[in-house]
């Protein structure tokens, strides 16, 4: 019976698939013929519907987040007790400082920039006569996988040295416009700090179709008479759009600049697809990886791990305040 906990073999893996999903459909059908069941007191039915969830946030969520708060404060072994020294060596040594800073311009950037384009494609796009089209196409990007949407900007920023015998002729597009421009190519994603504004470009260009999307339903909702009410005022141009438009949909902003910036605190793919986190590219959430799988005697990637819902539960708190605040102006 040891197979059922560590199964090896193909058909013993999907087997085991197989046993879980049926045991899954059990639970749930005694689950529901037990609250379905007439005259039974109101806390069975509420337990019956709630109680598996809070089972899984319990032991899939709460539970592995004590336990790596609590290892940020034990060595890797998790056996001697090191106090804050994780926390130390990550703002005191010059490689992590490094990543807090370019966390810092990732969180700074992306969430603001990749908004900003949303809400002037949003306007912009609107007021075209292949509206639907032109949203497809901005929005796509975000149809791509991050992995994928990495490789195709690896290939933009592509370098090849004519000089090295052997080497393929440039096939970079970004260095190509920059020879036909009649300047140096560069390699973009190997000298530093230029590199990491490079891979922030891109997480910007996968984002800015979210931003449109939400934000251009934001707009629509409108009422009219707040639009024509305001141009009689002699609202019109930048004028309508700054006093009138961005106040109107401030509560979407809001939302789409949390949601974007928590994201962004979590990207990792861009940075291990382009760079692999060298070059001084690498940020919180690519080092938390590389960390938990690096150094030996330190427990460095769950004290990130900490640091960095740290560092969310802020923008949470914010965007629940901002929300209510909303709800309470309707």
């Amino acid at each position: 019976m040891m197979w059922l906990l560590k199964p090896e073999t193909i058909p013993e893996k999907f087997l085991v698939m197989f046993l879980a999903i049926a045991l899954f459909a059990l639970v749930m059908a005694l689950v529901l013929a037990v609250v379905d069941r007439p005259r039974l007191p109101k806390w069975i039915p509420v337990t019956g519907y709630l109680g598996p969830a809070v089972i899984l946030i319990v032991f899939g969520l709460l539970w592995p987040g004590i336990l790596t708060i609590r290892n940020s404060f034990y060595d890797r072994l998790g056996q001697q007790f090191v106090g804050v020294d994780n926390y130390v060596i990550i703002f005191t040594d010059q490689g992590f400082l490094q990543v807090l800073l370019n966390t810092f311009w990732w969180v700074l950037l992306v969430p603001s920039v990749a908004t900003a384009l949303g809400l002037i494609y949003a306007v912009l796009v609107d007021r075209t006569r292949f509206e639907k089209l032109a949203k497809t196409l901005i929005f796509l990007p975000m149809a791509i996988s991050m992995v994928g949407a990495s490789i195709i900007w690896k290939f933009v920023y592509e370098y090849r040295d004519p000089g090295v015998r052997g080497t393929r002729p440039q096939v970079g597009l970004l260095n190509q416009i920059v020879v036909w421009m009649g300047g140096t190519p560069q390699q973009w994603l190997i000298n530093p700090p230029m590199n990491t504004f490079m891979l922030i470009i891109v997480m910007i260009w996968i984002q800015a179709g979210f931003a449109m999307t939400v934000l251009s339903a934001a707009i629509k909702a409108i009422p009219d008479e707040t639009i024509e009410a305001a141009k009689v005022d002699g609202a019109t141009g930048l004028r309508l759009f700054w006093w009138v438009t961005v106040p109107s949909v401030r509560p979407a902003i809001i939302v789409v600049l949390t949601t974007i910036a928590m994201g962004t605190l979590k990207a990792f793919d861009v940075v291990k697809t382009m760079t692999g986190g060298n070059f001084g590219t690498s940020v919180i959430a690519n080092e938390f990886y590389t960390q938990s799988f690096g150094r030996q005697g330190e427990n460095i990637g769950n004290a990130l791990a900490v640091l960095l819902f740290v560092i969310v539960l802020p923008i949470i708190i914010y965007n629940l305040r901002q929300m209510r605040i909303s709800e309470g102006e309707r």
